[in-house]
């Protein structure tokens, strides 16, 4: 059968940089080694001064489908991300209604095998009264059970200690936790009640102190039970000192990350507001500065994005009207990338964070890396080439960015998921070969 070959490409992978010729067939890579011979049936792809890294799998977005489909849908956030460089994805439950049965992971697997551009796979939420669900969750299918904890509404808040124990003691498989203290949130936000409420007081209300407050007690919960716990989107220096530095395989209790967190900070809401409200919010340039230190010294094992899409009119409003959330997976790797011109990433550990991490952190099968026998996942970047981003060159359903004005040092030339070239640096592939993700935890 043809191959795809890809020829002089500068492979970044497993803490090396090195180049080399690439051999995809049925799906996967078959071949790494130089001067891969070329039969005449296959199609070659040149790739020299371009870099070859693992497809991201970003382990938290929010693609707003089924019931919130004038901010996003599986369709229009996954060909975004496949423009980003991202190959897989998993999704979280606060739709409508909420993704709290397996009865409604299965309708998700559904609309994402018709219409999804990357590989996917679904969070089933935990709420207060949801434990038999969560205890038939089977986790070679589901990528994990997420934990509102103290900072959300509806059925998907879960702030009862009973219910957190049981949760904790009783899940089959990797918890992933949303951690702010709802208490803590609502006394600084009646501290402020004779303040007027605009977005720079987000950091005030949603502060360390109400972050530190849950995130100590997931892990402390953790502790106690020995679950598998997963934190997300860190946010402050001060709780970095919950989380051990070393290598990801050796921890039940590990930290994430978010790319926005990572590249904004309170100085930023009097130009942006509303557009970078989120939650947990952007705090201090002194707590960006501590992630970043954290990410090198792998207390934090994962960057991820956080994607939450909500159209413009929504933010359009006063602020304690105004969602949570910003659309940022087409720009998440690029904005990863400005990283290293700075100094503050490497390029090999963006690539450890972004793909090795994730893979390994959800025993996902056969992903993650550039291995012979792999699915071939796969992302060209142009170093020599910038991208310039505006609101109408997103390819969200929302239409805008918070990224908006900002050229970035690099361009992503194209993005392969499971061998096929879904993204050409312009446009995408008609057809989708995308597959549910897979996972390996025996």
């Amino acid at each position: 059968m043809p191959k795809l070959i890809i020829k002089n490409a500068t492979i970044v992978n497993e803490n090396q940089t090195f180049e080399s010729d690439l051999a995809i067939e049925n799906q996967r890579i078959i071949q790494i080694e130089n001067h891969i011979s070329v039969n005449q049936n296959d199609r070659v792809y040149d790739t020299q001064g371009l870099l070859l890294l693992p497809g991201m799998i970003d382990d938290q977005v929010h693609f707003r489908e089924p019931g919130l489909t004038h901010k996003g849908t599986i369709a229009s956030e996954s060909r975004a991300a496949v423009a980003g460089g991202i190959t897989s994805y998993m999704e979280m439950p606060n739709v409508n209604p909420s993704t709290t049965t397996i009865a409604a992971l299965k309708e998700k697997h559904t609309i994402a095998k018709q219409t999804s551009l990357a590989n996917y796979s679904f969070y089933l939420g935990a709420t207060p009264n949801n434990i038999e669900q969560i205890k038939q969750v089977d986790s070679s299918w589901v990528c994990g059970v997420k934990v509102f904890m103290g900072a959300s509404t509806g059925d998907l808040l879960v702030e009862h200690p009973t219910a957190l124990e049981a949760i904790f003691k009783e899940c089959p498989t990797l918890i992933v936790t949303h951690c702010e203290n709802g208490e803590v949130i609502r006394n600084n936000l009646a501290a402020l009640s004779t303040r007027p409420l605009v977005p720079a007081v987000h950091p005030v209300i949603r502060d360390a102190e109400a972050c530190f407050q849950s995130s100590s007690y997931a892990v402390d919960l953790a502790k106690k039970f020995n679950s598998d716990l997963h934190v997300l989107h860190l946010t402050t220096a001060k709780e970095m000192a919950l989380f051990e530095a070393g290598p990801i395989e050796h921890k039940k209790i590990t930290a994430e990350a978010c790319v926005h967190h990572l590249w904004f900070n309170q100085t930023h809401y009097s130009a942006l507001g509303n557009l970078i409200k989120c939650n947990p919010a952007i705090k201090a340039e002194s707590d960006r500065l501590a992630l970043i230190q954290a990410i090198n010294d792998n207390r934090i094992d994962i960057i991820a994005t956080d994607h939450a899409p909500h159209t413009f009119a929504e933010k359009a409003v006063p602020y304690s009207e105004a969602p949570a959330g910003l659309p940022l997976v087409q720009h998440a790797l690029l904005s990863l990338l400005d990283h290293t011109q700075s100094g503050a990433l490497s390029l090999t550990k963006i690539v450890e964070k972004i793909a090795h991490n994730p893979a390994k952190r959800y025993h996902i099968e056969q992903r993650g890396f550039i291995r012979e026998g792999y699915f071939a996942d796969l992302v060209l970047i142009d170093p020599n080439q910038t991208t310039s981003v505006h609101h109408d060159n997103c390819h969200y359903l929302c239409k805008w960015t918070p990224f908006h004005g900002h050229t970035f040092s690099h361009k992503i030339a194209a993005t392969f998921v499971n061998g096929q070239k879904v993204f050409d640096g312009s446009s995408f592939s008609r057809t989708s070969v995308a597959l549910p993700l897979a996972f390996n935890r025996q």
